[in-house]
């Protein structure tokens, strides 16, 4: 696929990954609308990019909201859709665990209200995480979501084609805005969270958005998962 002209739509494309996304489609020239919870946050959005308020768990706002934006022909979601629990599961209050899942939530209802509008040949990509198939300790709640999202994709992947590509990208420790510690703090977390990987450092935003437009692009990938995470998987 040619981006260029083409119309994309992005949840959560208004900080980190999402942010990153939508600037390399922009660049390429795509038109680009992004939503999220509140865009009055957004990083700076290049020009010409148009931002709406969306919450990606309330299914009756995502209907609406691609319904008045379709057709168009790349669909992303990098929206995290809420909380995340940490730590083991047999200490982990259940609804922080169940919580975790409203980025499952999300991401069905992006794909369910979107792949009809969804032109012929175009493109739908998620974003996992890298604890979905390593699992380390205190991770089960990133890990099962994560799981959940890339069967998900595989599924759906078949429903749709050949008309439409699903895909997902895999991150692994990233430093995004998600994380609020600042200097030496900052290094020392993703120092120790990326000790042991090939890569023993936190990938960028950027790194992880090459990944999105590979398999925005590439017309022979879809029902795959792509890996952008430092060598996690190996570790």
């Amino acid at each position: 696929m040619d981006v260029a002209g083409k119309k994309a739509v992005v949840f959560g494309g208004t900080s980190g990954i999402g942010l990153a996304t939508t600037r390399m489609l922009a660049e390429a020239g795509a038109s680009v609308v992004v939503l999220s919870r509140d865009p009055s946050k957004a990083g700076p959005l290049p020009a010409g990019v148009d931002a709406k308020s969306c919450d990606v768990t309330d299914a009756s706002a995502v209907e609406a909201v691609m319904d008045g934006l379709g057709p168009f022909d790349i669909l992303v979601s990098a929206a995290t859709g809420g909380s995340r629990a940490i730590g083991p599961f047999l200490e982990m209050d259940m609804e922080g665990y169940k919580a975790s899942f409203d980025k499952l939530w999300g991401y069905a209802n992006v794909v369910r209200y979107g792949a009809k509008h969804v032109r012929d040949g175009g493109s739908i990509t998620l974003v996992s995480g890298a604890p979905a198939r390593n699992c380390r300790p205190g991770q089960i709640a990133l890990s099962s979501v994560g799981g959940a999202v890339e069967a998900m994709t595989r599924a759906v992947a078949r429903e749709v084609a050949p008309r439409i590509r699903v895909n997902v990208v895999s991150p692994g420790t990233i430093d995004t805005p998600m994380v609020t510690l600042e200097g030496a703090e900052r290094d020392a977390l993703y120092a120790k969270m990326t000790d042991g990987n090939l890569i023993p450092r936190a990938g960028t935003a950027d790194e992880v958005a090459r990944g999105l437009m590979f398999v925005i692009t590439n017309d022979f990938v879809s029902g795959t998962t792509v890996d952008v995470d430092g060598g996690w998987l190996l570790s």
